[in-house]
């Protein structure tokens, strides 16, 4: 942390609370969207977000999940546990870690997880609608730079390279056909 004599306090207070705030009213809007999108499924958000990043590392550990999910290492445990009796995950264990738990997907979680992708209808998200004018103004969506940036300040470069990889892989795995995003067929 710096010394306080590059900011004063009332200047890191204004800046702090302009990020809670912010981050409070962008979070009731996007949890209302996500909670809509997966409801369907008979999912909430940490199942949504465990299969979404077991996807996109082709497995991982559950402190994988937990670093990756923002998220106590015993809630990835326990939603993890969820989706294995539900059959979209398997756990295992690596010969040559026996320490940590691995998940991977099932058949059918990609299944689901690829269903999902399907359904997705960005009419029905806020946060996209409000973002609309911003594409229709400047030709692209807003990019996050300074966001990303401090996200990578507090969780490092690991965790945004999985951000990167994920929105890579939906650029790269996926194609869109009437509206609709399917797994691109080999």
């Amino acid at each position: 942390m710096k010394n306080n004599e590059e900011f004063s306090i009332k200047e890191a207070l204004v800046f702090s609370q302009r990020v809670a705030q912010l981050s409070k009213a962008l979070w009731k809007s996007i949890e209302k969207d996500w909670q809509q999108w997966i409801k369907p499924y008979d999912l909430n958000i940490n199942e949504h977000h465990i299969l979404w990043i077991a996807y996109h590392l082709k497995g991982a550990s559950i402190s994988e999940i937990a670093k990756f999910g923002v998220m106590h290492v015993s809630t990835a445990f326990n939603f993890s546990k969820k989706l294995e009796e539900r059959g979209y995950l398997t756990f295992s264990k690596k010969e040559e870690d026996k320490r940590n738990t691995y998940i991977k997907l099932t058949d059918q979680g990609e299944e689901l997880l690829l269903k999902l992708m399907e359904s997705y209808q960005p009419s029905t998200y806020s946060v996209f609608g409000g973002a609309l004018p911003l594409k229709e103004l400047y030709g692209k969506f807003p990019e996050f730079l300074d966001m990303m940036s401090i996200i990578r300040n507090i969780y490092g470069d690991e965790f945004m390279g999985l951000f990167e990889r994920s929105i890579e892989n939906i650029e790269s795995e996926f194609i869109e056909v009437d509206g609709k995003l399917y797994k691109r067929v080999n």
